[in-house]
């Protein structure tokens, strides 16, 4: 797809999920968070909801579990401009709670759609909240984050063959060491990965 209709298409995106009132929580959200990076990314990272920095400034992850995922990015020669970072909600939840089935119901059809945009060869969903709705969205058996994590899975998507690659969440990680090796560790598999798609 030709960059400037990705554009066209990510901004028509935008402009809905800002006019968006289905699951209720934009009634207490200050911005709605579409995400942000490279449309032309082979990779995209989905966390799970808003926090209340994402909240403040309209930007996934900027606070402290965006902080290490940027200084996971660069010890593995990415960067936050090079890839794309979303979630599975838009809007952040009250006082940082997990999304509701329905809400992550509600916004599905929005990251669905991002996603068709972007067309990457890899999706990395990080955390119990974001591989649940990645595995149940293609039909995948299991969603345990300590089985599931750095293991690559090939489905199909509407684009073409695509590896769904599980993380740790960086938030976890910030308050358990032994999380943040593993993390590390798949953070170096997923830029091999990446170097082979």
């Amino acid at each position: 797809m030709a960059q400037s209709s990705k554009i066209a298409r990510f901004e028509e995106l935008r402009r809905e999920v800002d006019s968006c009132g289905t699951c209720g929580l934009c009634a207490g959200a200050k911005n709605r968070v579409m995400g942000e990076g490279d449309l032309n990314s082979r990779v995209v990272f989905v966390g799970e909801a808003p926090g209340r920095r994402e909240d403040e400034s309209g930007r996934p992850f900027v606070g402290s579990a965006g902080k290490l995922l940027d200084r996971l990015l660069s010890g593995t020669n990415m960067s936050r401009d090079r890839v794309f970072i979303t979630n599975v909600v838009r809007c952040r939840p009250p006082g940082n709670r997990r999304p509701k089935k329905e809400e992550v119901e509600a916004c599905s059809g929005h990251l669905e759609r991002l996603l068709e945009i972007i067309e990457p060869r890899v999706i990395v969903p990080m955390g119990n909240s974001a591989i649940g709705h990645v595995f149940e969205r293609f039909t995948i058996e299991g969603s345990v984050i300590g089985a599931a994590h750095g293991k690559p899975i090939r489905v199909q998507a509407p684009w073409g063959e695509v590896v769904i690659f599980p993380l740790y969440h960086p938030a976890a990680a910030t308050y358990n060491r032994k999380l943040l090796s593993e993390l590390e560790r798949d953070m170096v598999e997923l830029s091999r990965l990446l170097a082979q798609v």
